[in-house]
């Protein structure tokens, strides 16, 4: 009997030890996690978040005027929203911003990120906040050729490259499975606006590109077209720290308030529902354009050049450049009038009415007049209005970053010649990688100088030929 009892006692024992280590071990568990703060949390009480940003159009660049780009308004208005500070680290690639998201420290990383299956096996994925499609654009040039593809099985034997690690990438590997013939090259070394570029050169035939990276480069590059749907509307979302679950459920929510609040359509509306208002009038028209439109506007050029000492030829082949002597102009991204001054441009330089044609135009000149005051001391001459006008197209601290690469290639900074040749290696990433200010359309602020001497030679030519006719 004693011996039976000895065993139920050393049972009861072994019983109980179990049951105190699974009590104390679900207690630990459960105090663990009252103790770990969330990430919601973390970024609160650090009153930061940290946030990668593909350094592109679709995505955050520097302009004329600060940071824009549709994904940078948007996180800006969830760290608006969280009552923090946005702190920013910039990807080049999205094979870079990739990487860049598994750092612990990085809350949320934003790159236009289409959700696929791959992607999702590896990343915790926020709310969806933009839909958009894959699409083939290839160089319209191949369509006298007889080469232009209309559909997946025509892609055989066209020079295509995509980024590696992209969501077009796993888009072929998909077509390749299903039995499609398509000779693809993948790369890391350049981002998906230099491959637009290099379909605009005819450099490779064709690319694939989200519907609205599309519609943003459509206007930049003339020699782009194009060809046909590659996928299904798919939805675009941000990554999330690992453990962020508070955190996601906080961004529904907001999101939800986003779009109810029309924000997020009046985002949409501002940076992919534009119309082309830029669209090359020739020479005949601007001829025109000088009879009809210019004497209403001439004396307010010709006071505003003797007040800032500006060329009266200058300002209205600046205006003409900007607005076409619209004075009730307005661009995709909101600037407006005839020298077509953004908001915060505008009230920084005292002007209440932007569609006011005087105020515009005395407006446009102060700030023209600023820039030129701000270019360096060792530009001199011509050259000095030059960078002024190329600081009024992207920004004087992209005029910066070319005459610094200037002279680190050996080129001479306070020249305009040489910092023609170096304004388009803005939009390269080798280079804009290293710059202060990152990513810019050098090459549209080169066209964009070089337009407004064309505009203005054609002025003094006309200035000319009338002072003769009324002798």
């Amino acid at each position: 009997m004693k011996k039976y009892m000895k065993r139920g006692t050393v049972a009861l024992f072994a019983i109980s030890f179990f049951a105190f280590g699974w009590i104390t071990h679900a207690l630990y568990n459960d105090a663990y996690k009252m103790i770990k703060e969330s990430t919601l949390k973390k970024i609160k009480k650090g009153g930061v978040l940290n946030v990668v940003l593909l350094n592109s159009p679709s995505t955050y660049y520097i302009g004329s005027d600060g940071p824009k780009g549709f994904e940078y308004d948007l996180v800006e208005l969830y760290a608006n929203h969280l009552g923090v500070k946005l702190n920013i680290t910039t990807a080049n690639t999205i094979k870079e911003a990739l990487e860049l998201s598994k750092n612990p420290d990085i809350h949320i990383t934003s790159a236009s990120l289409t959700k696929t299956p791959e992607r999702e096996k590896q990343f915790n994925f926020g709310p969806s906040y933009y839909e958009a499609q894959e699409q083939v654009i290839c160089n319209r040039s191949m369509l006298l050729d007889g080469r232009f593809p209309s559909d997946a099985d025509s892609l055989s034997n066209l020079k295509l490259v995509v980024g590696e690690d992209t969501s077009y990438s796993e888009t072929i590997e998909d077509l390749k499975k299903q039995g499609f013939d398509i000779t693809a090259t993948y790369t890391a070394d350049y981002s998906t606006e230099e491959l637009i570029s290099q379909v605009d050169t005819h450099e490779i035939d064709c690319t694939i590109i989200d519907s609205n990276i599309y519609a943003l480069n459509q206007r930049y590059f003339r020699n782009i077209l194009l060809a046909f749907d590659i996928s299904n509307r798919r939805q675009q979302a941000w990554i999330l720290a690992s453990d962020s679950k508070m955190l996601k459920e906080d961004m529904y929510s907001w999101l939800n308030t986003v779009n109810q609040s029309g924000e997020m359509a009046r985002l949409k509306d501002h940076y992919y529902s534009y119309v082309l208002f830029f669209d090359y009038y020739d020479t005949v028209m601007f001829y025109k354009r000088i009879k009809t439109r210019l004497p209403k506007y001439e004396n307010y050029f010709k006071e505003a050049a003797n007040k800032y000492d500006i060329p009266y030829t200058v300002l209205a082949a600046l205006s003409y450049q900007e607005s076409h002597w619209n004075p009730n102009a307005v661009s995709y991204t909101g600037v407006r009038g005839l020298m077509m001054l953004t908001q915060d441009t505008a009230s920084l330089l005292g002007v209440k009415n932007r569609i006011d044609p005087q105020e515009s135009i005395f407006g446009g000149a102060k700030h023209l007049d600023q820039m030129i005051k701000s270019v360096n001391v060792e530009v001199t001459g011509e050259d000095r209005l030059k960078f002024a006008l190329a600081a009024y197209n992207i920004g004087l601290g992209h005029v910066f970053d070319a005459q610094k690469l200037a002279q680190q290639i050996g080129l001479n900074q306070n020249s305009w010649a040489d910092l023609k040749k170096v304004l388009p290696l803005l939009a390269q990433k080798k280079y804009y990688r290293t710059l202060k200010h990152g990513y810019a359309r050098g090459s549209e602020a080169v066209k964009y100088v070089d337009a407004i001497y064309d505009y203005r030679d054609i002025l003094q030519k006309n200035d000319v030929e009338v002072f003769f006719t009324t002798q």
